[in-house]
């Protein structure tokens, strides 16, 4: 499938790629189809996009939190999840969203509502977790540390 997109053109994804979020993200319902964007072959892809394939205007900065804060672990209920099919340890994928400001040492990430991902049924969903997780948990200096210790 072809999707133009605002940030990377014209791409080909494949159908197996597109993960569907029947409530959308939080302030876009009406988005419910997505697919991760980033580079294959770089090795630190920190940054990734989920991008709309809605809406070619629309992709959000996301990153996998583990590799920022590896003991987050976000308490959910699993009611909210069933929609989601079955998990198992491998097929959860947790991503959050990023901000990225003018100025990128103000760079967050949302820690608070996480995008959970089935990727057995290729089905997410953004949430809104109870835990006392900032909105606005700044990275910039953690992601140019890491960037720093990889160049080592």
């Amino acid at each position: 499938m072809k999707a133009t997109t605002r940030l990377f053109g014209e791409i080909d994804i494949e159908e197996e790629k597109i993960i569907t979020m029947e409530n959308g993200m939080i302030g876009f319902p009406d988005l419910k189809k997505f697919t991760l964007i980033y580079d294959e072959e770089k090795e630190d892809n920190f940054i990734r996009w989920m991008q709309s394939m809605d809406d070619p205007d629309i992709a959000f900065p996301v990153i996998d939190p583990s590799r920022i804060l590896p003991d987050y672990n976000p308490t959910v209920d699993d009611a909210m999840l069933s929609a989601l099919g079955e998990f198992t340890d491998e097929s959860c994928y947790v991503l959050n969203t990023i901000t990225v400001p003018k100025k990128m040492e103000d760079m967050a990430v949302n820690l608070k509502a996480p995008v959970v991902i089935n990727t057995a049924t290729r089905k997410g969903c953004q949430l809104i977790v109870e835990d006392d997780f900032a909105v606005k948990f700044r990275i910039y200096e953690l992601l140019k540390e890491k960037k720093e210790k990889a160049g080592d």
